[in-house]
């Protein structure tokens, strides 16, 4: 008997460790409950939510496959290992597959199970799935993990150029097991749950994730490119979420853009070469995880950026957290992730590089911020894209680079539509005035707070910050 143990790879096509335990004999499926490890590793409520939602969905495709679904609940991990060997003694269980994953904890975690199923006879097979490329198959010539994004994703194409990956379909049914699907709770104990206007921008289940991926291919590949940084216009594919979960693979989202790019990934479809481009990021700060384990620790991947002077100012980070900014895009900004659990990447980057910068307040505070509300929540992307911001990450803006949030809004949003859509209050101002409401002003009667700060001082603050780093 073959046992998959379920992660973040929540549906059955392209699922690597689905196949090679189904094809190595009848094969029972788990996915362990881990509440309270969940909320040390901060994952958002509407992330934890939209998990149990796709774990519904895929006990359903898994009964499809004849493969019953245990749901086991263990508070944290380091009660994972004595759970999986108990169960494998219980079924006499063979093999163990999963997919890896590549925290620290996830890394110890595993290691840790790896050496209880021993004790039991049982071997764990561990698969690549949730990337294109094994960590440590991809190192620079000194034999050292990248630092560069854009050698990173050099030597990435010439071997995708060389054997595209190709994701496989859904395995065949096996014959029934007399063994029953356990219920998928709906809700977990101390977890609130999302509002249903939230839930209904992500529906759940590997067919709306597909379809997802093809609306996206089909009607908007084409316009990636300039359509990406508007944050008004549905140019993104919306897509992380699946990723996040493993609803989707990456192969199949690679397989999808080069199908609609004629099979090119350096011409044609500018729109398909630039998504690309962002998978490969995605994949990037995975390998970063496992080459640099620092950066899952907390601690700064430059680390002569530990000695920055960062404020202690309460009020200002509320303010940030809130959407009281005074900043129009800003505010707008962290309404959409309070509303939708998801935040426009042009805006990310807007509002980590003002916390960061303009406010001279720790990134640590921003990333764990963005992790506690974010739908498509990633250890890697989420604190690679938050050092990247505040110049203390790999391949990091330099730290003069400062994006001052009324210019980002005036060339990204020139009309207002995203303001005026999150910030209603707003929406009597002129196109101009809308980026920088004349609060204060006799004039202007919007109930809109006034900045914050002064975007020019606060720069120079930032400068001077990082100019006198040892």
């Amino acid at each position: 008997m073959q046992l998959i143990w379920l992660r973040t790879d929540l549906r059955v096509a392209d699922n690597t460790a689905l196949h090679a335990a189904m094809r190595n004999g009848p094969t029972v499926a788990l996915f362990v409950l881990t509440p309270r490890q969940w909320q040390l590793h901060d994952d958002a409520p509407c992330k934890v939510d939209f998990w149990l939602r796709n774990l519904e969905q895929l006990r359903t495709d898994l009964q499809q496959l004849n493969v019953p679904l245990l749901v086991r609940h263990c508070d944290d991990w380091s009660g994972v290992p004595d759970l999986l060997g108990r169960l494998c003694h219980e079924l006499h269980i063979d093999a163990v597959h999963l997919n890896d994953e590549y925290g620290i904890n996830e890394q110890r975690r595993d290691q840790q199970v790896a050496t209880r199923l021993m004790m039991e006879g049982v071997t764990l097979h561990r698969h690549l799935d949730q990337l294109l490329f094994q960590p440590g198959s991809l190192l620079t010539r000194a034999g050292d993990y990248f630092k560069v994004y854009s050698q990173f994703r050099n030597l990435c194409l010439q071997h995708l150029r060389a054997a595209p990956p190709q994701p496989r379909g859904r395995p065949q049914a096996q014959a029934p097991l007399p063994i029953a699907s356990d219920k998928v709770p709906a809700q977990l104990d101390g977890w609130q749950a999302p509002d249903a206007s939230l839930r209904a921008h992500w529906p759940a289940g590997e067919e709306a994730a597909l379809a997802a991926l093809a609306s996206f291919t089909d009607e908007h590949m084409q316009d990636y490119a300039e359509q990406r940084d508007i944050p008004s216009a549905p140019g993104t594919s919306l897509l992380s979420p699946y990723l996040a979960a493993g609803v989707l693979s990456p192969r199949q989202c690679l397989h999808a853009a080069l199908s609609c790019n004629q099979g090119e990934f350096d011409t044609g479809n500018d729109g398909a070469i630039t998504w690309i481009n962002e998978l490969l990021w995605r994949e990037f700060y995975k390998h970063i995880l496992v080459g640099y384990p620092r950066v899952s620790r907390h601690r700064a991947f430059r680390p002569q950026t530990e000695a920055l002077p960062w404020r202690n100012a309460p009020q200002d980070l509320q303010a940030w957290q809130e959407g009281r900014t005074g900043l129009p895009i800003i505010d707008a900004a962290m309404r959409q992730l309070h509303a939708t659990g998801w935040m426009h990447n042009r805006l990310r980057m807007v509002v980590a590089m003002f916390l960061s910068k303009n406010l001279l307040i720790d990134w640590r505070e921003g990333e764990r911020f963005f992790m506690r509300h974010l739908i498509d929540g990633d250890l890697a992307a989420n604190n690679g894209g938050w050092q990247w911001s505040a110049s203390t990450g790999t391949d990091a803006v330099p730290y003069f680079r400062l994006f001052n949030p009324i210019s980002q809004s005036q060339r990204f949003d020139p009309k207002g539509r995203f303001i005026r859509h999150w910030l209603p209050e707003l929406t009597s101002l002129s196109d101009k005035a809308i980026h920088s409401p004349p609060v204060g002003d006799l004039f202007c009667s919007v109930d809109y707070p006034a900045p914050i700060l002064d975007l020019a001082a606060s720069r120079e603050r930032a400068l001077a910050a990082f100019r006198d780093l040892p």
